[in-house]
């Protein structure tokens, strides 16, 4: 353990819980006052497959892991076969003494632990969470304060599994407190779940498709306490359609998914810009082309949710870098959506998803105004009356003696279908006054962030899920690092202030192509190189800082 920080990595085979062993281990580091962070590789596969998950924690925030780590709790064999290379000098394997064998660690005898409680074989993670907090010195009180909250089911069984464990382990690498709050942990997917509620979600459609499959299941969860309508459709076509009709009917609702999924959905993309009709997308990114690695990550749908639909209307596209942001931008796309009624897209992906985050608040300005609400004496209603902004007042149906009229047409003022080239001109100019009117909003409310030596010449520019490792070492290694949280409408002044003073500057970015840096060329930057990163895998710090080195050496 140096420098203030600690990690700790959990492997086993899938449908061991080795994602719900590393957020109780992220919960217990937390609770002392520790900044954490959570990765979790796993393979497409219910059950077999090799499942790990790394926990990182420190004093100060952090938003990536190390290769390196100081405990391994091993839950098979293959745990330590793949992963004892990682382990720091000094560091400690606990093992399950019936499943692995090592010369070397903490074993723990998790059968017979188990028989002697008679519980099922799914409470061994306790006996692993209980050798764990002894071996890194944490108090039994402590242990039991976060069990209790994590085990809302056979408790004291659970406890008493625990226990035992702790008792036969001993302290090897003490974990001190630090003195710190103890912060709220989530995922990036809850985080997203709040801020939509923030935003006054009413109800939320999606297709189960991972990184996104869990924002599903915690809405679901609480759907009934938040009297909120949590729907789970046949298909992704029918996912945007049902909440485009929600819209239509002035409920605000979002929808849910990957790659694949936004492939189906992009006709109806195309209907909420002619209709305006507002509506929040929440797209997890995955590694692709298609199915492509269904449960991995990368950054590489940027242009694809810029672009996709058919013709010409603006949209908010928000790619948030940790859990915090992601709160506070997704009530800010549902706001936006509904005030300039365009779509929204949320652009995350499964490190931002799937990962863990302490969490210290909202990050993202106080909210501005909403929807600009129909005047119930003016008579007749048109839905798309012209307006100076191009927003047009929102009433909704029924209405008596209105009709309120939808149209996927090109239409005048009243809804109704022409081809009328004067009318299909107006029409189209006043759905661009929207878009500047959002980009004019966007650039007083800090859409793009500057991090580590903000007066250094060489920059490294990041987007999305990489903020916390190049933030990391940017300020390690004396970079500037600028990151765009919002890349559509792309906040052109915002940027160049960011970027004054930049004479070379480098991508880093998990894609092929540099798709950010393919975006800032086109507003007239050119960067000095790439560093990308396109396995499925996000950055180690350990690597990018080497990758880093080599670059810009």
């Amino acid at each position: 353990m140096k420098n203030g920080e600690v990690s700790i990595l959990v492997g086993g085979k899938a449908g061991e819980g080795i994602s719900s062993a590393g957020q109780i281990v992220a919960h217990l580091l937390g609770q002392a006052g520790y900044r954490v962070h959570m990765y979790f590789d796993y393979p497409s596969l219910i059950k077999g497959g090799h499942n790990f998950a790394i926990v990182r924690a420190a004093e100060e925030k952090v938003g990536a892991v190390r290769k390196g780590v100081d405990f391994i709790l091993a839950l098979d064999q293959q745990t330590v076969d793949l992963h004892r290379p990682r382990l720091t000098q000094g560091g400690v394997v606990i093992f399950d003494t019936g499943t692995v064998k090592s010369s070397s660690g903490i074993g723990i005898p998790v059968k017979e632990i188990l028989d002697a409680e008679k519980a099922p074989a799914v409470m061994g993670n306790s006996a692993f969470f209980g050798a764990f907090a002894r071996a890194a010195g944490i108090g039994w009180e402590s242990a039991e304060t976060v069990l209790r909250k994590s085990m809302p089911k056979g408790t004291e069984q659970n406890l008493r599994v625990a226990r035992r464990a702790y008792d036969m382990a001993e302290e090897r690498l003490k974990i001190p407190g630090t003195g710190g709050a103890c912060l709220p942990v989530m995922t990036g997917n809850e985080a997203i779940g709040i801020g939509l509620l923030e935003g006054g979600l009413q109800a939320y459609f999606a297709y189960p498709m991972s990184p996104t499959s869990n924002l599903l299941h915690f809405l679901a969860a609480y759907a009934d306490e938040l009297r909120i309508r949590v729907i789970q459709p046949e298909s992704e076509i029918a996912v945007i359609l049902m909440s485009l009709g929600c819209a239509f009917a002035g409920t605000p609702s979002a929808v849910g998914t990957s790659g694949g999924g936004f492939c189906l959905m992009t006709e109806s993309l195309g209907l909420a810009g002619i209709a305006e009709i507002p509506i929040v997308i929440v797209l997890g990114q995955r590694t692709g082309p298609s199915t492509g690695l269904a449960t991995y990550t990368a950054q590489a749908d940027l242009h694809f949710a810029a672009n996709a639909g058919q013709g010409e209307f603006p949209r908010f596209i928000v790619a948030p870098g940790d859990a915090g942001e992601a709160r506070a931008w997704s009530r800010e796309a549902m706001r936006l959506a509904w005030k300039y009624q365009v779509p929204s897209i949320v652009l995350a992906d499964r490190i931002i998803c799937e990962g863990l985050y302490s969490v210290d608040g909202l990050t993202a300005p106080a909210p501005g105004s909403g929807p600009l609400p129909a005047d119930p004496a003016v008579r007749p209603y048109f839905r798309y009356a012209y307006t100076e902004s191009g927003i047009s007042p929102l009433r909704f149906p029924p209405v008596k003696g209105e009709v309120i009229r939808v149209n996927s047409h090109v239409h005048d003022p009243d809804g109704i279908t022409t081809e009328h080239p004067a009318t299909t001109r107006a029409m189209a100019e006043k759905r661009m006054k929207k878009g500047a009117g959002l980009l004019a909003e966007i650039e007083g409310m800090d859409p793009v962030k500057v991090a580590g030596d903000r007066t250094a010449g060489t920059a490294i520019l990041c987007w999305g899920s990489t903020k916390g490792i190049c933030e990391e070492l940017g300020s390690a290694m004396g970079f500037r690092v600028v990151r765009p949280v919002v890349l559509q409408p792309f906040p052109e002044k915002t940027f160049a202030a960011a970027m004054a003073g930049v004479a070379r500057f480098w991508m880093v970015e998990e894609n092929e192509t540099a798709q950010l840096g393919r975006l800032v060329r086109e507003h007239g930057y050119v960067p000095a190189g790439t560093i990308l990163k396109y396995d499925g895998r996000p950055f180690f710090v350990e690597e990018l800082a080497d990758e880093l080195q080599k670059a810009i050496a």
